[in-house]
């Protein structure tokens, strides 16, 4: 036996992207906990973790090619499964066309790098206008307002929490999920910093969240009512004559335009439909324009409902006209050492196509997955009739999951890339499993783009790659030369069409680790930059804790896409949409029950439910429920409950507790796990009940399409004995 080895490298779970100190021997992982040198988490570690080393040992796992068969699952090799795939795809879109094959790509696939550099090797010969992703039912409003405002949906102002000194955030819980569209690793320690040097948090919820809980002020505020908050504080900024744009006064346009649509948002009118009364929103914009330094945050809870889009512009225009943005302390763009933006020349495109059924917007190449069941149950011309899914498990994750997992089970094939059959890949007619995170490297080619400091970090594989096993990115290269095979055959291709393809044979014939030195020799910290002492892979990889490149920093006009490098601000679609909302926001707010979901610090949505160690100890799939709203429907603690909406409904345990704002109730995000066919023993055992047979598919914020999770009406009424 070997003497024990120690290992740094990356979780790749979630946003955060903690450091961590891996304690290996013989190929099995003794410990894992949170690495005290990494510049950026600096020791932090959350449950999540630690379960890394579950993943990998984890016996429900699958490892080589599955194929569905009428006697259970069976294994096959790899290039059978490559050539059943590619056989099964080139002959549906020869008989129904080349959107008859959709495409969705889970959470999971940002977490990791050989999806992104070579997922496009195959999925981008379907040349489907049906692809779908996690995106929709999660931040689409900020990608495609970063869209509108700067020219680039990756170019996001992330806070600088490091250094500001009012922090307002809405609809986000950083204390269970150290940031979202903000990676912010030990956000506890951070906030502690805050204090300490006399800054102030403020949280606007329907629910004392963890992070309400330690907040200096926490507002209830009724769900889906956010614009109505934010646009009411941005009249107030206006009629007291508090805007100020500061640096950002000569590359921005439509303020007036701004002005004038806030002008019914007074902040009367916004009490009456959130829930805050006028002098606490007076005060709440004042506040903010007086600090010395402060930034708006939002999150899931302002962008998963009817007017997702608005609040997202309108946070950023919070920070734009108090002199926020691109300011220290304010909300900031990262330059990551691998950018993806740079030597971009297209700023991407919005509503160039429509969704079959419902004509539901296109943004970036991708349509809502609230139109993905209904593109595949209604017949006729471009109906889709083969998936194939990535690192995804809709079924939990997207409105209506009983309709979806009723559409998945009519498909003529469907192939998925994922570990484990679980709600969605139970209907796959083959699975093909990548390796874990710890068998192989990392870099994280996105999150870097919203992290709250400069840093970068290189992971390199724990254990060997098991025998008979495929990265990812090598299950996408063997997926693409199939297909390429078939499609071409033997035909010559003209030289143009050579030409156009050398780049993606390019990226076949380059491993990730490989791209990725490429992107830090042409980034801006690079050897093509800064000479000999400009940052390369070799280099990178003799810190094994990362390097630290120091504190965001003004980047602005410089970094935008826009025309003539100038922030618009009274964007032509939000502006129109305003009048929407003063019309419907608040439309029946205040009667019966709105249901609003939540997060857990050892909760990864649904995938990581298979581990003992996170889902072990008391019950958390509760409906959370207001003493008051309990007692006026006979419901005690502990009782179980039917909670119905327009789609469905469900049984569950309530626990009344004064965190939750009257009328509002609330499930947790990623359960409902007892359905036939998931071959996952722990987390069968710990099923729960899916929040998302609750969710409503039509409802929408209708310039993204983004779903609206968030304040669904719901009747809960005492369970029948």
């Amino acid at each position: 036996m070997g003497e024990p080895s120690t290992h740094y490298g990356a979780c790749n779970l979630c946003e955060a992207i903690c450091g961590l100190e891996f304690k290996v021997q013989d190929g099995h992982i003794l410990s894992v906990r949170g690495d005290d040198a990494d510049p950026f988490s600096r020791g932090h570690v959350c449950p999540k973790a630690v379960a890394l080393k579950d993943l990998h040992e984890d016996p429900d796992r699958l490892r080589k090619p599955a194929r569905r068969t009428a006697n259970g699952w069976q294994e096959i090799g790899w290039d059978q499964a490559y050539a059943e795939v590619a056989d099964r795809l080139v002959a549906l879109r020869k008989a129904h066309g080349t959107n008859s094959v959709a495409v969705y790509q889970g959470n999971p696939s940002v977490h990791n790098y050989g999806n992104l550099t070579h997922g496009q090797n195959f999925l981008g010969q379907l040349k489907s206008r049906n692809r779908f992703s996690a995106t929709s039912v999660d931040q689409l409003p900020h990608q495609l307002v970063a869209y509108w405002m700067f020219g680039h949906q990756l170019l996001l102002p992330i806070p600088d929490i490091d250094r500001t000194q009012y922090f307002l955030v809405l609809g986000a819980n950083p204390m269970a999920s150290n940031g979202s569209l903000m990676t912010v690793p030990d956000f506890r320690g951070r906030l502690k910093e805050l204090k300490a040097r006399g800054g102030r948090m403020v949280v606007i919820d329907p629910r004392r969240s963890e992070t309400a809980d330690v907040a200096d002020e926490h507002h209830f505020i009724r769900p889906g009512t956010d614009a109505a908050l934010l646009l009411a504080m941005i009249h107030v900024l206006f009629d007291e004559d508090r805007v100020n744009l500061g640096a950002a006064t000569a590359f921005v346009d439509g303020v007036d335009g701004v002005r004038d649509a806030v002008a019914p948002f007074t902040a009367e009118a916004a009490a009456s439909v959130t829930g805050i009364d006028a002098a606490t929103i007076r005060r709440l914009a004042l506040d903010f324009a007086d600090a010395t330094a402060a930034v708006a945050y939002g999150r899931m809870g302002v962008s998963t409902q009817a007017f997702g889009s608005i609040c997202q512009w309108a946070i950023n225009l919070l920070n734009l006209l108090t002199g926020r943005l691109d300011a220290p302390g304010g909300a900031m763009f990262p330059l990551p050492a691998v950018d993806l933006l740079q030597g971009q020349s297209k700023a991407g495109h919005y509503n160039a196509w429509q969704s079959r059924v419902r004509g539901l917007p296109e943004f970036g190449g991708e349509l809502p997955v609230v139109a993905l069941a209904e593109e595949i149950l209604t017949p006729g011309e471009g109906q889709v009739r083969a998936l194939v899914t990535i690192a995804g498990n809709p079924v939990l994750s997207t409105p209506n999951g009983q309709q979806l997992d009723r559409a998945l089970a009519s498909l003529d094939f469907m192939v998925s890339i994922d570990f484990y059959v679980n709600e969605t890949t139970r209907h796959a007619h083959l699975i093909l499993p990548p390796t874990c995170g710890v068998e192989h490297d990392h870099y994280d080619l996105i999150f870097h783009h919203f992290a709250v400091r400069n840093t970068a970090r290189w992971s390199a594989p724990l254990v060997d790659k098991p025998e008979g096993t495929r990265h990812d990115w090598e299950i996408f290269n063997g997926l693409a030369r199939a297909y390429r095979e078939r499609v071409e055959g033997d035909r010559p291709q003209p030289l143009g069409a050579r030409l156009r393809k050398l780049p993606g044979l390019a990226r076949q014939h380059l491993r990730p680790d490989q791209l990725i030195d490429l992107g830090l020799r042409l980034g801006p910290y690079g050897s093509w930059k800064r000479k000999r002492e400009g940052l390369t892979l070799r280099k990178l990889k003799q810190h094994p804790h990362g390097i630290d490149l120091g504190p965001l920093q003004p980047c602005l006009p410089q970094r935008l896409f826009t025309p003539g490098k100038r922030i618009r601000c009274d964007i032509p679609e939000l502006i129109g949409d305003v009048e929407r909302a003063r019309r419907q926001i608040g439309i029946g707010a205040a009667e019966g029950l709105r249901l609003i979901g939540r997060r857990h610090v050892r909760s990864n949505n649904s995938w990581m439910h298979n581990s003992e160690r996170l889902v072990k100890g008391k019950d958390r799939c509760l409906l959370l429920m207001n003493p008051g709203d309990g007692s006026a429907r006979s419901l005690a603690d502990g009782t179980m409950a039917t909670v119905r909406s327009r789609v469905g409904a469900l049984e569950v345990t309530v626990h009344l507790t004064d965190e939750m704002m009257p009328g509002v109730v609330s499930l947790p995000h990623g359960w409902g796990h007892a359905r036939e066919g998931v071959n996952l023993r722990v987390a069968n055992a710990h099923a729960g009940v899916s929040v998302n047979d609750l969710t409503d598919e039509f409802l929408v914020d209708t310039l993204s399409g983004n779903a609206s999770l968030s304040g669904v009406e719901v009747v809960v009424e005492r369970l029948a004995a």
